[in-house]
């Protein structure tokens, strides 16, 4: 068997498969989160190890085979988080995660000491993100220099598992793309933003590829997890780059589209992508030799729940109330939006519920109908939102494709990939075969094929790929629904740039 281990935000995910790329079986266990103050958000790496043990053990459990059929290990896990080490290796105080806002004066002191935006983004291919890793340790050496002083490693939250499983400091450079820190292009540590922000390199892992081995599982961490020592740890990647590779998004051509509460647009480049806006974030991919671009849009799968909870309050109460869950719903809303026709007879749906990161970095974008009359039903807002929701997506598709990379082919994933109207949809928008694959397990799956590549069992990551994921229902656009969402789509992006001010003005009387 292989073994996945994805450390997410709430809870990690193990998995097993087997040498042929089939599932056998997957386990969660669920983490604690800290938000000791507003904007702020803390794990405890401790318990990230706490849950890999249980959900390995229940996963081993679930298969009904012996750990010790384990042949080697994947790691991937939420980008971003800094976990702070001393000499000795232990954790100097709680990480701060992706989702953690208290970067801003230190995003701008990167920027101020880069050059300015356009010069960071030409050493690192992005900008300064309140998420990312670099700010977080500028924060420590700002607010914290006690605790800095203390500081000889940080690690990403995937690598301290690995530190737990093999003793080592490594990283991959899908994962240390996110840290603001690598020379994208070059795949190594940028030396100069390094020396500019007076951080030594040394604080940092060592770098290698995904499927590169970085060690073996030590006996402790072995007994615990109910597995074989000496087995191989590969370098494995972050949740988006790791999650891509368990769709299939290794070769050129091919997009996943991800709608689950935001809508993540992710396409394999063989080549680097020039992110001059940073409305991107494009990184090196877990393929070896290739690179990656991927945005997110805040409020996709967020916006039809939010009608659902608005416009279905008894029905979701109801549900709740009988232990039910309330996405039961859903089949009956899309159902109704069926009956309104492509464009919604001139109803538009903004989908900045939340503000907004791609393809606009707008924390004061609000979501609206616009072009509401008397003649619309429910069934018109529902389908407003789906096209709103869809058209947000392909503002992502239009600004990949504007950085060179190629789309001939989109595979779904997420609540947006279980309703074939749906489908439709995406691909009367953006132009392309929409497809859907035989499985639906992420970033765990892709870092047990990055496991089995770096075990020998598979060549290369996308010879894997082949071998393990096949399409299953392929949908083709339809020219003449095409046309209708090709003169609405001007319509929707006129729309933010005028409600811009608006929006802004409106935002100071939301108290």
């Amino acid at each position: 068997m292989l073994l996945g281990i994805d450390v997410g935000t709430s809870g990690t995910k193990a998995l097993l498969c087997t040498e042929r790329g089939r599932v056998i079986a997957t386990a969660m266990a669920e983490h604690p989160i800290q938000r000791p103050r507003p904007g702020w958000s803390e794990q405890r790496p401790a318990d990230w190890w706490t849950s890999t043990v249980a959900a390995v053990r229940a996963a081993i459990r679930t298969s009904g085979r012996s750990g010790r059929q384990v042949r080697a290990v994947g790691l991937s896990g939420q980008m971003h988080g800094s976990v702070f080490l001393d000499r000795a290796g232990r954790v100097i105080r709680p990480a701060l995660l992706w989702n953690d806002q208290r970067t801003a004066a230190q995003c701008a002191a990167i920027e101020r000491a880069a050059g300015g935006q356009a010069a960071l983004i030409r050493m690192v291919n992005n900008p300064a993100l309140t998420g990312y890793t670099a700010p977080k340790i500028l924060w420590l050496r700002d607010c914290e220099p006690r605790n800095f002083d203390r500081l000889a490693k940080v690690i990403l939250p995937k690598d301290f598992i690995r530190l737990k499983l093999a003793g080592e400091y490594a990283t991959d450079v899908a994962d240390g793309s996110g840290t603001l820190l690598l020379d994208v292009r070059r795949r190594q540590w940028h030396r100069g933003l390094l020396a500019k922000l007076g951080l030594d390199a040394d604080i940092l892992p060592l770098l290698v590829e995904s499927p590169d081995v970085t060690g073996v599982v030590r006996p402790a961490a072995a007994d615990e997890l109910g597995i074989a020592a000496g087995i191989p740890v590969v370098g494995g990647a972050g949740d988006q780059p790791a999650g891509a590779v368990g769709n299939g998004i290794v070769r050129a051509g091919v997009l996943s589209a991800t709608i689950g509460t935001s809508g993540v647009l992710f396409a394999h480049s063989d080549r680097i992508v020039p992110n001059a806006q940073g409305n991107l974030q494009s990184f090196c991919h877990a393929v070896p030799g290739a690179w990656c671009v991927f945005g997110c849009m805040l409020s996709a799968g967020g916006s039809l729940q939010w009608l659902r909870d608005t416009l279905w309050p008894v029905e979701v109460e109801r549900l709740r109330s009988r232990g039910r869950d309330p996405g039961e719903l859903y089949p009956a809303m899309i159902d109704e939006a069926a009956t309104a026709p492509s464009g919604s007879s001139g109803l538009v749906f903004l989908p900045y519920l939340t503000g907004e990161r791609c393809p606009y970095a707008d924390p004061q974008a609000r979501g609206a109908f616009v072009g509401l009359t008397a003649r619309h039903r429910r069934g018109h807002l529902v389908r407003a939102v789906l096209e709103g929701i869809t058209f947000g997506l392909r503002d992502q598709v239009d600004l990949t494709r504007s950085g060179g990379v190629t789309i001939r082919r989109v595979r779904t994933g997420g609540g947006g990939a279980r309703s074939r109207f749906w489908r439709r949809m995406q691909a009367d928008m953006f132009g392309t075969p929409v497809a859907t694959i035989n499985t639906s397990e992420g970033a765990a799956f892709g870092a047990a094929i990055l496991a089995g590549v770096g075990a020998g069992v598979w060549s290369s990551v996308p010879q894997a790929c082949a071998a393990a994921i096949r399409e299953d229902e392929v949908v083709r656009p339809s020219r003449v629904v095409a046309r209708v969402y090709d003169q609405l789509h001007p319509v929707f992006r006129e729309l933010y740039v005028r409600l811009k001010c608006a929006n802004a003005a409106l935002g100071k009387m939301d108290r």
